[in-house]
């Protein structure tokens, strides 16, 4: 693999498209299967210098009761600690 080959590869990840609609993936700004609008697919990087973290956190309200309710948790429903 030479270099124009990786550049092209990591560069269709960041334009790959999720339809909100029918959850099919595609490159353009519209679905090809349902007509339905596109979103980017690729998660926002992560940075620890993150300047807009504490609006965010705020804005979500985390750290109350009911936005550790809304978490994920590898636990089955019911079962106890």
């Amino acid at each position: 693999m030479n270099l124009a080959d990786s550049l092209d590869s990591s560069m269709a990840r960041t334009r790959l498209q999720h339809c909100k609609e029918c959850g099919t993936f595609g490159l353009g700004s519209e679905c090809n299967e349902c007509g339905g609008p596109m979103e980017s697919a690729a998660a926002l990087k992560y940075s620890p210098e993150d300047s807009q973290g504490s609006r965010r956190r705020k804005r979500q309200d985390a750290g109350s009761d009911q936005w550790i309710e809304s978490l994920p948790s590898p636990r089955k429903d019911g079962e106890e600690e």
